[in-house]
């Protein structure tokens, strides 16, 4: 993912609110969001190049999602795939808490990152750049390509939509979510990030939803967990900006 807007446990009738972007290459391929054949408890897209993914949950409720800290600069040759993360912690039993100890033990082996990890009722967040895990508060967060809450324009005004529109309904549709991270506005130069990329590359990132000729929004991902466990996860797929296919899910939480 490249920019996770999501309400944590700060809502009535639902415990986790996720809207996010996948940004990356048009060229690298990827499958669609779908329970794995080779493990049916993961609903999880899967990048066909590393066979990790990026944002996933399973029939029994672990939830994780990850993004990458933006350095032009990082060395990355000799790094592990950042999509295991994601997919390490979805196929394991292991309680959070020990899965983040273990992550943090191995932080070196992998690029920089941003970790989201948990269940619908405890998260927590990593990264191995500023080496500290953390609990997530309940409320409205936000976690693009810094740390979670960077003030970032497409993480600022991501979070502000998301929160006026959770005041005002009590029932959450996904469209209007859909809406809230379909901003393709470039942020104004003044309030732009320096990540080293270049100011002309810094505007194409900056708004919530990316096109550009190579690189762009290539998923968009609803997440809701109600009060019921009941799950929603809708996945909207993009081709150079346009739409290209949808699928939706609907189930009941297992219980441990």
């Amino acid at each position: 993912m490249c920019l996770i807007n999501f309400q944590f446990q700060n809502h009535p009738n639902y415990k986790l609110i996720i809207a996010a972007n996948r940004d990356e290459f048009y060229k690298r391929p990827t499958a669609p969001t779908q329970f794995w054949d080779d493990n049916p408890d993961i609903l999880a897209g899967r990048d066909l190049v590393g066979m990790g993914t990026w944002l996933g949950i399973t029939k029994y409720g672990r939830i994780a999602a990850l993004t990458n800290y933006r350095d032009p600069n990082e060395d990355q040759h000799n790094k592990k795939s950042r999509g295991h993360i994601v997919k390490d912690f979805l196929e394991s039993s292991m309680p959070a808490a020990d899965f983040f100890t273990k992550l943090q033990n191995e932080k070196d082996t992998y690029a920089g990152f941003n970790f989201i990890a948990g269940t619908p009722e405890q998260l927590y967040y990593y990264s191995n750049i500023k080496d500290d895990m953390s609990h997530i508060s309940q409320g409205i967060h936000g976690l693009s390509n810094e740390f979670l809450n960077s003030p970032w324009p497409k993480v600022v005004k991501g979070k502000e939509r998301l929160a006026a529109y959770l005041r005002q309904n009590m029932i959450i549709k996904t469209d209007p979510l859909f809406d809230i991270i379909s901003d393709v506005e470039e942020a104004p130069d003044e309030r732009l990030p320096d990540t080293g990329v270049g100011l002309d590359f810094e505007r194409k990132l900056s708004p919530l939803f990316i096109k550009t000729p190579e690189y762009g929004t290539r998923c968009s991902t609803v997440l809701l967990v109600d009060r019921n466990n009941r799950v929603a996860f809708v996945e909207r797929r993009f081709y150079k900006g346009e739409f290209d296919n949808e699928s939706r899910f609907t189930f009941q939480l297992n219980e441990a």
